[in-house]
């Protein structure tokens, strides 16, 4: 299928996943400036006032440099809402969308009809991430206009399924936008998930360490050093399972290997305890990561990383003649 009309500007076809707690400002026009999708969850924003000067601050940058590079303007920005119960802000945060007419709304963890339909009044689009078939035809029935499959091995909240087996799935009834997320880490990767019938790649970990990344420097330097091993999956963070760096477990005194689950009823995102004795909070302390960070080598600027990733992304394509 023919993505929507704003992925043109698109120079790698790669969004920056909206990662909580570090995708701001900087990132996000970075990201974009650099030609792939730059996004951050409304929630990063705090309090709720700060989302509008967020959205103006994107805008007013982005704007100025599309001005400035008529031949190569910068692609669209997406922000992130959070659908679940938990999110006491989603209608307040919608409001403030619709004055920015954000491009690309992201959903997660709850699929609305009236949020989808209300993006679209404004003349956005909307992609909800799914771990599996049976919560993407849900998305697609509620109007999602495309879908984020979020397979195994992704980094924070990810599914157990294999890439192929997603993937597969959804595209013998879906052949709208849709985007892979899973250890891709590299441009080659990026070319395997479009192999596979996505038309984009949801790249989160390899953003973390970047200078534009609202990381602490141990954090960055986590991923650096982590390999696919260093990963733990548990669901004890915020009630969904999810991969974290098995350092930063280590680090709050917790035993990676024999953590309890958690409860999905009572999530509250960034508020979790981490288990009983430790005051360590999910994403603050406890830092997720995907499996594919043991191609990330160093801690560089956005525009390094897409670069390399463009230049890898060429070679693949000249390797299978495509």
């Amino acid at each position: 299928m023919t993505l929507p009309a704003l992925f043109d500007r698109l120079r790698l076809p790669v969004i920056g996943s909206p990662l909580f707690l570090i995708s701001g400002p900087e990132l996000v026009i970075a990201q974009c400036k650099a030609g792939i999708v730059g996004s951050f969850p409304a929630l990063n924003a705090r309090p709720s006032a700060m989302l509008d000067e967020w959205l103006h601050r994107i805008t007013e940058e982005l704007s100025a440099y599309n001005r400035a590079n008529p031949d190569a303007p910068a692609a669209p920005f997406a922000v992130n809402q959070i659908v679940h119960r938990s999110n006491d802000r989603l209608e307040a945060d919608l409001i403030t969308c619709a004055k920015w007419q954000v491009p690309i709304v992201i959903t997660s963890l709850g699929a609305r009809e009236d949020l989808n339909a209300a993006v679209h009044g404004w003349g956005g689009i909307t992609l909800h991430d799914v771990i599996d078939d049976t919560f993407a035809r849900k998305a697609v029935a509620k109007g999602a206009d495309g879908l984020i499959a979020v397979a195994a091995g992704a980094g924070g909240h990810a599914g157990r399924q294999s890439p192929f087996a997603l993937i597969q799935e959804i595209r013998q009834w879906f052949d709208g936008p849709l985007a892979l997320s899973g250890s891709i880490a590299s441009g080659g990767a990026v070319l395997a998930a479009q192999a596979m019938g996505a038309d984009l790649a949801y790249i989160g970990s390899a953003f973390i360490a970047t200078d534009e990344a609202n990381a602490d420097a141990a954090y960055k330097q986590g991923i650096v050093d982590g390999r696919a091993k260093d990963i733990v999956y548990s669901s004890l963070f915020t009630g969904v399972h999810g991969n974290y760096l098995r350092g930063s477990i280590e680090a709050a005194g917790l035993d990676p290997d024999a953590l309890p689950e958690g409860d999905y009823k009572t999530m509250n995102f960034g508020q979790s305890n981490g288990g009983e004795g430790s005051k360590a909070k999910a994403w603050r302390d406890i830092w997720g990561s995907g499996q594919g960070i043991g191609v990330i080598d160093a801690v560089e600027p956005v525009a390094a990383r897409v670069a390399r990733m463009q230049a890898e992304y060429d070679t693949a394509r000249a390797r299978i003649g495509a």
